[in-house]
């Protein structure tokens, strides 16, 4: 099992806190030899509706000395596990968690708004202090 993000339970409490129902921790997806790891895997039910919605989250602290290093290898993260969930659960849409601080900074320079906007990567913005979500990008 891989190591858990340092702000994983943050998250995981953020979601909580929105009603979510975490239903795996972490969600394991097999494609033949291939195991992917996503952090999380959350469902809410809306009553207004009989199916409810079902995300998958891959949460990344950014503490590493260069952003650009870290969201290099979450992009990757973030494209493979796309892929896999669209090979095995095609309904369940995935999120990239990063600190509020960091989306405010680094997720508001020209390149990565245009990587974002290009590999239509989902955000999730989280204070991992609060351990709330501050603001859902879709």
């Amino acid at each position: 099992m891989a190591a858990k993000d340092l702000f994983h339970d943050a998250v995981k409490q953020a979601l909580l806190k929105e009603e979510w129902i975490v239903t795996a921790d972490p969600l394991i997806l097999k494609i033949d030899k291939v195991k992917l790891e996503i952090d999380l895997a959350a469902e809410k039910v809306f009553a207004a509706q009989k199916a409810g919605r079902k995300i998958a989250v891959e949460i990344k602290s950014f503490l590493h000395p260069s952003a650009i290093t870290d969201f290099h290898l979450a992009l990757g993260q973030f494209l493979n596990y796309r892929l896999g969930l669209q090979m095995i659960e095609p309904d369940r849409t995935l999120y990239l968690a990063v600190p509020i601080d960091i989306y405010q900074s680094f997720f508001q320079e020209k390149f990565t708004q245009e990587a974002v906007r290009q590999y239509q990567v989902k955000l999730i913005a989280y204070d991992p202090v609060q351990e709330v979500i501050i603001e859902w990008k879709e």
